[in-house]
Formats: structure tokens, sequence, C-alpha cells
């Protein structure tokens, strides 16, 4: 089933959309708006509990709004049925890998997708080892996946995101668990590629090399560039071990 297309700038349009948790009257998203159009490379950075993932689920489907518009590639998205076809076209990397990794090896996990996609299952097998290869992580194909470690994990969630050519990413908390070096190689990666991709993450530094606009949120709603200025904050204190905070 394809998804029908009436605005080609326009790839995720969110409207108006407020959400509450089951149970809860405090509105995680309160009459939110937000907009992802073609070529769109966009960072989001906020403090935890603001509503960063609820965000991303709500694009998914997996959260239901009590009210607002969800469009995607121009399609207005109401019911479970309409959201099916939209997993298939954007990749969401879940903050937790263990709640997107189930296979009992690596090559099973990223070969999933594909599979999924209507794949044969050589070409789900080649186009694994292919994304497995091109994050440097082709010698775990063959390893149990809950045994790795998180970074590794995490690795392994982002192949089975990639392998499934998605036109659109959206990448919950990505360097997670990462070295330096890993985080180099994904930089490279995200700029080389050719998609629109939205990035939730707390190091600047990264978001920084791989968007070209920054939001955050508060109360509920999308700040943008012209709203805030996010920066780095370098300092030196005397007694800079013990904690401390800004406000």
């Amino acid at each position: 089933m394809g998804i029908e297309v009436t605005d080609i700038s326009s790839v995720i349009k969110l409207e108006n959309i407020s959400y509450s948790y089951p149970g809860s009257d405090i509105k995680v998203l309160d009459h939110l708006d937000l907009e992802i159009k073609n070529s769109d490379r966009i960072g989001m950075m906020a403090p935890n509990g603001s509503g960063k993932t609820t965000l991303l689920h709500t694009i998914m489907g997996l959260c239901k709004p009590e009210s607002g518009i969800v469009k995607v590639f121009g399609k207005v998205l109401k019911h479970e049925k309409d959201f099916i076809p939209v997993r298939s076209k954007i990749g969401l990397l879940f903050q937790d890998s263990d709640d997107q990794l189930f296979c009992p090896t690596v090559l099973e996990d990223v070969a999933f997708g594909p599979l999924n996609l209507g794949f044969s299952r050589q070409d789900a097998i080649d186009a694994a080892r292919k994304t497995l290869k091109r994050l440097g992580i082709h010698v775990f194909e063959q390893s149990v996946t809950h045994r790795l470690s998180g970074g590794q994990k995490r690795l392994v969630a982002l192949a089975a995101v990639l392998a499934m050519e998605p036109e659109v990413l959206l990448l919950d908390e990505p360097t997670a668990g990462l070295d330096n070096k890993v985080k180099e190689k994904l930089i490279y990666i995200l700029n080389s590629l050719d998609i629109s991709y939205f990035v939730i993450s707390h190091e600047y530094d990264f978001v920084k090399a791989v968007t070209d606009k920054i939001f955050s949120m508060e109360k509920g709603r999308i700040l943008t560039d012209d709203d805030m200025q996010i920066h780095r904050h370098e300092h030196v204190h005397k007694h800079g071990g013990h904690p401390h905070s800004h406000k």
C-alpha cells in the first residue's frame, strides 16, 4: 500500500498536537507544531522529561494524540492502519536498544527489516552485511545480540534502521554508549546521507556536527532557533569537582 504525496516539500507535519500519559492530566505535548521538510537536518536538545521521545513516538503512531493532526508525506494519519506504510519509510532509532533488538544474532536483527519489506532472504542478508560493514561492526554478525555491550547494541540497532534504506530518520540519543572514535564515524555517515533526519541528543558537539538547525522543547511545545539560543557551556570552578547547578 503506497502513501499518497500531496506536499512534496513537507515530509512530516504535526499541527496542534496534545498528548498526556494515560491517567495523567499533565500535557507532555501541548498544542505542539512541528514541520520537517525535504533535506531538513534538525537537532533537538532539551531536558529529560520534556517530551522528546513522546514526540517521535507520536510521529510513528506509537502514541495516539488527544488532539491535533499528524501528516506524513502529505497524508493525514489517524488510525493504526494509516501508520503501517509510514513505518517502512521512516527509520526510528529507539532510545533503548533493547526495545529494538529481539533476534538471536546480530545478522538476523539487521536483516529483519529488509525481510519485512519483501526482500528475498539472500538480498536481506546482503543488505544487512553491507550495513554492518559500513558501520564497522561486521565482525559481530554472528554474535548473540543481547550479550553485546550497550554501545555495540546501539550500533546494531542503528544498522537495523539503515538497512531498510528509510526516506527519513528519527534518532533518539544515537550516541549513547559510543566512544569518540565511533561518534566521529557516525557523524561521517549521517553527513553522507541524502535524506531528512531529526536527531535527539544531549551532546552539543555531535548535534552541531550533523544538523543545520537546533530546536528545543519547553512546556510541551517546540522552541525553534528564533526562540532560543543553545550553547556549549565551558567554565572553570575552583571547586568544580563538587556538584553544582546553573540556572
